[in-house]
């Protein structure tokens, strides 16, 4: 096996581990945390894709501001401690045969002649890059890419307003 592939199952291990550990994790902080590293492994997978801006983007937005909130909302809120009593008992095992499903679904797929054929193809350059984002955003998006940051004004204005005493 080459690098690129080494290196491509070893991030997919960190992230799903990552994810298991989120999941079963019964402190709501360090599930926060392993969802952290999921996203690291996520932006990872974007620089292997030669996606360097979305890379940048996904450790910016997800998990260092959107992050802070939820590591915030936590804390405010006191809910440091996850669990209880367990009121849906149905959904450990309705969650592990989807698990199940998907996993056979994944084999199926590696092994196909597809999943070879997908694996020879060239990757795109074009797509991804700041030049590429920035010309879409400011042309065909331009609209909703205003509407959202007067959107995010009228949301810090709000903020101040009711934090104002």
């Amino acid at each position: 096996m080459d690098l690129p592939t080494v290196l491509f199952f070893l991030h997919a291990l960190i992230a799903v581990g990552s994810a298991v550990a989120m999941l079963t994790s019964r402190n709501a902080v360090h599930a926060a945390l392993w969802l952290v590293v999921n996203f690291v492994t996520i932006a990872l997978f974007f620089l292997t894709l030669a996606a360097p801006f979305i890379a940048m983007v996904q450790i910016t937005v997800y998990a260092g501001a959107i992050m802070v909130l939820f590591l915030f909302v936590i804390m405010l809120l006191g809910a440091e401690r996850l669990g209880g009593e367990e009121r849906f008992a149905f959904q450990r095992p309705l969650a592990l045969l989807l698990a199940g499903a998907l996993l056979v679904e994944i084999v199926y797929l590696l092994l196909s002649p597809s999943a070879r054929a997908l694996a020879a193809m060239p990757a795109l350059t074009q797509e991804g890059t700041p030049q590429a984002v920035g010309q879409l955003l400011f042309s065909r998006y331009l609209f909703p890419f205003e509407l959202t940051s007067v959107l995010l004004l009228v949301a810090m204005i709000g903020v101040l307003v009711l934090t104002k005493d």
